[in-house]
C-alpha cells in the first residue's frame, strides 16, 4: 500500500501548566496482555506488569485535618467512601445523609501509603514514573518527604519522575502521601481575595466558588443532584519504572498503550485520529478522498533515539503504513517528547462505522508500534473506527430554500459520513455523586439502555466530567462502549452554567486539561463534536442585556469561549447557540439576527403544566437540545433510601429535601423552594391524570410517583413527536435530545432511567416514539382540529399502512376504522388524516369522554416490518369515564407474563419488576422494549423480562413478586 507521511516533534513539561498531552486508549480484552496478573478490587490491576505497578496495591490510610479519623482506605477511592466502608458513616444516598454529612466536605483528608513494595526492587539504573490520572481536587502529593507538586484540576492527568525522591528519604520516610485541602473552603479563600471576579449569576447549593475551581460542577450541587463535594485519587494511579538496559521486541502488541509502556518508553499518551484527506473543522469532508490516520505519542523515554519509527497496522484490513519516520527522541523524563506520524488508506478499503440505527459501528484493531534505534519497541492495539461526523452550521443556500421552502437561516444539524440524519437522544450527567465506585456494568446498561429505545446520541453534559474512555486509566469504560454499541456522543468542556472569570491562573490550568482530554476523546469513531460548555450564551447576553456592566462579561465570555479556547479545539461555543456568523475567522453570532431567520439550536423548559401540549409554546428549531420535565422515581427506589415509614409520602419532609428545583441557591435544608417543584409534578397529574388517592398511603405514594413519570412520559413524547415531524417543515428540524437519560441518585430528576437502572415511563415512551417510523396526534385545541402525521426518519421513502381505530373505555371497537396507505419521503412526514370540529371528529353520538383512537402504524424499513402505536383521548384522562381493567397477569416459562383486561381498557398498563433486579420488559411479538401501554379488552400483551444478571442483586426473581397497575388504580386499590 502507498502512504503519505507528515511527522513532527514537540515537547512538554511535567503534567503541569502549558504540558501537551494526548489520548487514553481502550482496554481491549480480546487481547488480553500476558502483563496482567490479577485484579485488585474488581476496578484496576494490582500488578499491571513488571514496569507498570498500580498503586491500589498498596496498603492506604486516610486520615482527617486533626487526626481524629484514621482508617484503612483505597486507591482509587473517595473520602466518602473509605469512610464507609471503616464504618465511620452510612451510605451517603439515605435519607438526608446529603445535609448530615456535609462535615465530611469541610475537613482535609489525607490518603497515606508506604510505596516501599513497588519501589524496594528499583535498581541503580531504573527511573520511576508516578503517574496519576485523576486527583480530586486540590491536593500536595509528596513521596518519601519530598514535596512532588500542588494540584488543582480534577481533569488533568499528572506525571512525575520520583527516581530521585524514593531514592533519598527524608528521616526515613518511604510513604508517598496526598493531602486533600476541602474544595469548599479553598473555594471560599479564593473568593475572598480583593481582586476576586463574584459571578452576577446564581448558583444551586454551595454558592459562588465552582468558577474557581476545575472540578465536577455539579459536585457543589444541580437541580437534579445532591452536593457532597467528593475529594480523593478518584482514578486509577500507577508507579511506572524504566530501564536503559531493558530490551524489548514486542511478540504480541499489549492490549493498552500503557501496558506498552516497559522497558524504557513510557507512552503517557497516544492518539489514534481518522479523517479524510484535505477535512478541516470549517470544510465538509469530500467523501470520495482517501481516510487519513493520524498517529500521534506523548512518550518520555530513558534512552535517546535518533531515528525512531512508528509502524501502524490494521490487521483485518490487510494494511500497514509501514515504518514512518519521526523526529528524533531525547533521553529524559521529566518532559514528554509528542510524536505525529500520518498515512492514507484507500477510501473503498474499510468499512465505514455508522450509529446503530443507520448502519454498523464497524471496528478495527489498529496496532501501533514505536521502534526506537536499537529495535526496542512499544507496540499496543487500541479499536478505533472509519467515519466522517460533522456539525453543519453554514447558511442554506438559495437553491436549497427555494426547492424545499426552507426557512432562510443557518443549518444546524450532524452529518455522519455525508449525509444528514434525524439526531434522536438524550442528555447524560454524572452516574454517581461519587465517580471511584461506578463499574462499567453500571455505564454500560446505560447506554445499553439508549441504544434498545433507538437514541443514536448521547449528550455529555458540560457540567459533569469528561467520561472516560477504558477501565485502566478512568476506572470505567465509556467512550470505547460508545464505539461498540453505535451510540454517537455529543462532547463538552467542563463550564456550565455561570460567567467565569478571565485571569492567567485558570487559562493556565485549562489549557492541558482540555488539550489532554479532547486528544483523548478525538480518537473515538463516536465522538460527534464538541460543545465550550452548557447553556452559558444565553446566560452572558441576559447579562449584558440587563446590568450596567454587562459588557465586561460579555467580553470576558468572548475571550474564553471566542477566543482561547477555540484555538484549542474546534467546537461550537455552547451547548445551546445562536450559532455563527463566520467559520473562518470563527465569530460567535450571539444576537446579531435577521429577523423572521432561524439559527443555531434550542431548548424548552416550560413548567406550567397546562400548556404541555400547547404547541405555539414549543420552540421552531433546526434543533432542540434540551427539553424535559421532572418526575418522582419509584417507589422501589425510594425503598432503596427512605428510613422511616412516615417518610414514604408524596411531599414528606425527607422526599421534598430530595427536590431541588428550584435549587436552594445556598446551604439551607431542607431545600425552601422544593414547594415549586413538588407543586409542578402535582399540577401536571391532576390536569391530566386522575388524581391518587386510595385509602392505602403505600399504593397512593407509588401511584403519585408513577403518574408524575406518565405525565413526564406523554409530556415529553407530544414534543419529541413535534420536532419530528419539523424535518419535513420549514423550520428542517434535525434533533431532539431529551433531558435526562440517567439519575444521579434516588430523588426527583428529569431522568428516564433512575438510579438503579429500573426503567422510567418515559424510558419506555421513547422505546416507542424514536422508533424509525411513528404515528403521532396532533391535537390543536384552539381550533379543534386534530391531524395525524406519519413521520419517518429513514434515508430512503417508506412506504406503509397507518390504522385509526376508535374504542370506548369499555374496550369495545366503535365503528370500521380507518385504514389508510401512505409514503414517506427521505425524513419527512405525511398526513394521514385531518379533520376539525371535535363533534365531527368523534364517532356519532359518543362523548368525549367516553371514547379515545388508537393509532397503530406499520411500514418496511431494512426488509424488516415496524410497527408502532399512539392513543388520542380527546379529553384529559383526569375526566374520562374509565372502567375497571381487571387486569389478569400470567406468568409463564423465562419470566414472561401475559397481561389480559378482563374488563375495561387498561391505561397505561404497566407492569414492575421486583425490588433488587433490574432488567426490561420487552415484547414477546416484536423483541422491542413495552411497557406503559393501553391495554384493550381481546388484545392481550405478553412481555419478557430481560434480567441483567451482572446489575441484579436478585438472581431469580419470584415471577410473583411482579406487580401491575395501570390509571385507574390511582383511585382504586
Amino acid at each position: 500500500m502507498s502512504s503519505s507521511l507528515e511527522a513532527s516533534v514537540e515537547t512538554s513539561a511535567d503534567s503541569g501548566p502549558g504540558s501537551v498531552l494526548l489520548q487514553g486508549h481502550r482496554f481491549s480484552r480480546s487481547l488480553a496482555s500476558a502483563h496482567i496478573l490479577e485484579r485488585s478490587q474488581g476496578l484496576t490491576p494490582s500488578l499491571v506488569s513488571a514496569d507498570v505497578l498500580s498503586l491500589s496495591s498498596l496498603q492506604w490510610s486516610l486520615r482527617n485535618a486533626n487526626g481524629s479519623i484514621v482508617i484503612p482506605a483505597k486507591v482509587p477511592s473517595q473520602a466518602h467512601l473509605d469512610l464507609l466502608d471503616a464504618g465511620i458513616i452510612t451510605e451517603p444516598l439515605l435519607g438526608i445523609n446529603d445535609f448530615t454529612q456535609r462535615w465530611i466536605v469541610n475537613d482535609n483528608w489525607t490518603y497515606t501509603a508506604d510505596i516501599t513494595p513497588l519501589t524496594h526492587n528499583l535498581t541503580k539504573d531504573q527511573t520511576a514514573l508516578l503517574v496519576f490520572y485523576g486527583i480530586d481536587t486540590i491536593a500536595n502529593i509528596s513521596v518519601a518527604g519530598h514535596p512532588v507538586a500542588w494540584v488543582n484540576n480534577q481533569f488533568q492527568q499528572y506525571v512525575y519522575d520520583v527516581t530521585d525522591l524514593v531514592r533519598s528519604p527524608v528521616n526515613h520516610n518511604t510513604n508517598i502521601t496526598v493531602a486533600f485541602e476541602s474544595a469548599w473552603y479553598y473555594g471560599l479563600n479564593v473568593t475572598s481575595r480583593p481582586d476576586a471576579e463574584i459571578s452576577p449569576t446564581g448558583d444551586f447549593e454551595y454558592p459562588g466558588v465552582r468558577q474557581y475551581i476545575r472540578k465536577t460542577q455539579s459536585d457543589f450541587g444541580w437541580d437534579w443532584g445532591p452536593a457532597f463535594v467528593p475529594s480523593g485519587i478518584f482514578k486509577p494511579a500507577y508507579l511506572v519504572t524504566l530501564s536503559p538496559k531493558a530490551s524489548t521486541q514486542a511478540t504480541v502488541p499489549a492490549s493498552h498503550s500503557l501496558l506498552a509502556s516497559t522497558g524504557s518508553v513510557f507512552l503517557e499518551e497516544t492518539s489514534v485520529e481518522v479523517s479524510k484527506v484535505g477535512q478541516t473543522s470549517i470544510t465538509l469532508a469530500d467523501q470520495s478522498a482517501d481516510w487519513v490516520v493520524n498517529v500521534t505519542l506523548a512518550v518520555r523515554s530513558v534512552v535517546p533515539a535518533k531515528s525512531p519509527t512508528i509502524t501502524v497496522a490494521i490487521p483485518e484490513l490487510r494494511v500497514s503504513s509501514g515504518p514512518l519516520r519521526v523526529e528524533a527522541v531525547p533521553a529524559g523524563t521529566n518532559a514528554s517528547t509528542v510524536l505525529r506520524a500520518s498515512f492514507t488508506v484507500p477510501d473503498d478499503v474499510p468499512q465505514r462505522w455508522f450509529p446503530h440505527n443507520l448502519g454498523t459501528p464497524q471496528l478495527y484493531d489498529f496496532v501501533v508500534t514505536l521502534t526506537l534505534d536499537k529495535g526496542e519497541e512499544a507496540s499496543f492495539v487500541t479499536r478505533s473506527g472509519f467515519r466522517t461526523i460533522e456539525l453543519v452550521q453554514t447558511p442554506y443556500s438559495q437553491e436549497e430554500l427555494d426547492a424545499r421552502g426552507i426557512t432562510p437561516g443557518d443549518q444546524w444539524h450532524f452529518a455522519v459520513n455525508g449525509k444528514a440524519f434525524y439526531t434522536l437522544g438524550t442528555n447524560i450527567i454524572p452516574f454517581d455523586p461519587f465517580y471511584a465506585r461506578m463499574t462499567s456494568a453500571q455505564v454500560r446498561w446505560v447506554l445499553e439502555s439508549a441504544v434498545r429505545s433507538g437514541q443514536n446520541m448521547l449528550r455529555v453534559w458540560g457540567g459533569g466530567i469528561y467520561q472516560p474512555s477504558d477501565e485502566l486509566t478512568g476506572g470505567y469504560d465509556f467512550y470505547a462502549a460508545c464505539d461498540e454499541l453505535g451510540i454517537m456522543a455529543w462532547s463538552e468542556l467542563i463550564f456550565s452554567d455561570a460567567l467565569y472569570p478571565i485571569n492567567d491562573f485558570l487559562l493556565e490550568s485549562v489549557d492541558p486539561e482540555i488539550r489532554q482530554n479532547v486528544r483523548r476523546i478525538n480518537r473515538h469513531p463516536s465522538n460527534a463534536q464538541w460543545a465550550g460548555g452548557n447553556e452559558i450564551e444565553g446566560i452572558v447576553l441576559s447579562v449584558n442585556s440587563s446590568l450596567a456592566n454587562g459588557t465586561h462579561y460579555l467580553d470576558e465570555f468572548q475571550t474564553l469561549f471566542g477566543e482561547f479556547l477555540h484555538d484549542i479545539v474546534a467546537y461550537t461555543d455552547c451547548s445551546t447557540t445562536g450559532g455563527v456568523l463566520s467559520l473562518d475567522p470563527y465569530e460567535i453570532r450571539y444576537n446579531n439576527k435577521t429577523a423572521g431567520e432561524i439559527y443555531g439550536n434550542s431548548e424548552r423548559y416550560n413548567y406550567d403544566a397546562s400548556v404541555a401540549f400547547d404547541y405555539s409554546t414549543y420552540p421552531v428549531s433546526r434543533f432542540v437540545n434540551e427539553f424535559g420535565f421532572h418526575s418522582m422515581p419509584s417507589f422501589y427506589s425510594w425503598e432503596e433510601v427512605l428510613l422511616n415509614a412516615e417518610d414514604f409520602s408524596f411531599n414528606s419532609t425527607v422526599v421534598a429535601s430530595r427536590d431541588h428545583h428550584p435549587p436552594a441557591g445556598s446551604l439551607a435544608f431542607p431545600n425552601p423552594n422544593a414547594n415549586q417543584g413538588q407543586g409542578q409534578m402535582t399540577q401536571g397529574v391532576e390536569l391530566y391524570l386522575p388524581t391518587p388517592n386510595t385509602t392505602n398511603t403505600n399504593q397512593t405514594f407509588a401511584q403519585w410517583c408513577w403518574s408524575t413519570q406518565v405525565f413526564q412520559s406523554m409530556n415529553m413524547l407530544s414534543e419529541i413527536a413535534w420536532y419530528r415531524r419539523g424535518a419535513g417543515l420549514d423550520e428542517n428540524n434535525l434533533g431532539s435530545l431529551v433531558w435526562q437519560l440517567n439519575d444521579i441518585w434516588q430523588g426527583v430528576s428529569w431522568s428516564s432511567i433512575e438510579y438503579s437502572g429500573r426503567w422510567k415511563v418515559l424510558q419506555y415512551g421513547l422505546s416507542s416514539i424514536y422508533s424509525p417510523v411513528t404515528i403521532y396526534p396532533f391535537w390543536y385545541a384552539n381550533n379543534e382540529t386534530l391531524q395525524v402525521l406519519v413521520t419517518s426518519d429513514r434515508w430512503e421513502a417508506v412506504r406503509g399502512t397507518a390504522q385509526l381505530t376508535w374504542y370506548d373505555w369499555h374496550g369495545e371497537a366503535v365503528g370500521s376504522g380507518l385504514r389508510v396507505g401512505f409514503e414517506v419521503p427521505s425524513l419527512n412526514n405525511s398526513v394521514v388524516y385531518e379533520a376539525s370540529g371535535l363533534s365531527k371528529i368523534l364517532p356519532p353520538g359518543r362523548k368525549a369522554e367516553d371514547v379515545f383512537l388508537l393509532l397503530n402504524v406499520s411500514a418496511e424499513v431494512d426488509g424488516k416490518t415496524v410497527t408502532q402505536e399512539s392513543y388520542f383521548t380527546p379529553t384529559s384522562l383526569a375526566s374520562a369515564n374509565l372502567v375497571d381493567p381487571k387486569i389478569e397477569i400470567r406468568s409463564g416459562k423465562d419470566l414472561t407474563f401475559t397481561l389480559s383486561a378482563k374488563g375495561g381498557v387498561g391505561v397505561y398498563a404497566w407492569l414492575d419488576h421486583p425490588a433488587g433486579t433490574v432488567g426490561y420488559f420487552q415484547d414477546a411479538s416484536t423483541g422491542l422494549p413495552a411497557n406503559g401501554f393501553y391495554l384493550i379488552p381481546g388484545i392481550d400483551r405478553t412481555l419478557k423480562f430481560i434480567l441483567n444478571p451482572s446489575l441484579s442483586k436478585v438472581a431469580t426473581p419470584d415471577p410473583a413478586d411482579f406487580v401491575v397497575r395501570s390509571v385507574w388504580n390511582n383511585t382504586h386499590l
